[in-house]
């Protein structure tokens, strides 16, 4: 039964569609779509605007980089919408039925995974109808796959020092983490993160979609490759297993 469990398991598959948004197939074949801004994201390419097939939507805040078409992308997939209380509150508001509101150090259970939200360090509002709404606070998540792997999405966020927190409670081996400066961290602080994590694999994000963001892979890597962490570069559009 193990032999057969293990054979059925796929690689895990990241594509990148610019900017903070990713689509990850798991190793059971569930589709995970983080933080989806498309139809306006400059680095997405043209034929991956449209609202792709995903099981679980997870948003790690209200910005609209993050969640512009979070609610387009919900009613096109029936997905589960996973994210913050009062963000979930406003979804619902919106007319979405199936979403799952929880709050940092919670856990639960979405479509086989162990989800667990995690503290950030970011705002998060959204503006809707020309008011900013509060969305709660930002966050990011732990996911536990199925072959009990786990990976770590940080969301926008400054460097804090609950990451060693995270890296000793959960083990992840893959960190999405953002580098673009500015708004978030630079790769020095992303470099200082992969060490607190333990990870040995680092997805840079939120770097490149507009000049303001400054910072880059390749000073990632000049920080992490000669202490052995791997950089996980994608171009937009790109996927990796």
């Amino acid at each position: 039964l193990c032999a057969g469990y293990h054979r059925a398991m796929q690689k895990l598959a990241i594509t990148w569609l610019g900017h903070s948004t990713f689509l990850v197939r798991t190793p059971g074949g569930k589709r995970l779509l983080f933080d989806p801004w498309l139809r306006e994201n400059p680095a997405c390419p043209d034929s991956m605007k449209k609202p792709p097939q995903a099981d679980v939507i997870l948003v790690s805040h209200g910005h609209g980089d993050h969640m512009d078409d979070l609610i387009l992308c919900a009613r096109e997939s029936g997905a589960t919408v996973v994210g913050m209380y009062e963000l979930c509150d406003w979804l619902g508001r919106k007319g979405l039925q199936n979403v799952e509101p929880m709050n940092r150090g919670g856990s639960l259970q979405v479509a086989g995974l162990t989800l667990t939200m995690t503290d950030a360090r970011h705002s998060s509002g959204f503006i809707d109808n020309g008011q900013m709404v509060y969305m709660g606070e930002a966050a990011g998540f732990v996911i536990r796959l199925e072959d009990q792997r786990t990976i770590y999405f940080a969301g926008d966020t400054a460097l804090f020092s609950e990451m060693q927190l995270i890296g000793d409670r959960y083990n992840p081996e893959i960190a999405f983490l953002p580098i673009g400066d500015r708004f978030t961290m630079d790769p020095v602080d992303a470099a200082r993160a992969c060490q607190m994590l333990g990870v040995r694999l680092v997805v840079p994000m939120h770097w490149g979609t507009f000049p303001i963001l400054t910072g880059t892979p390749e000073e990632l890597k000049r920080l992490v490759e000669p202490k052995g962490i791997q950089v996980l570069e994608l171009k937009p559009g790109e996927t990796a297993e």
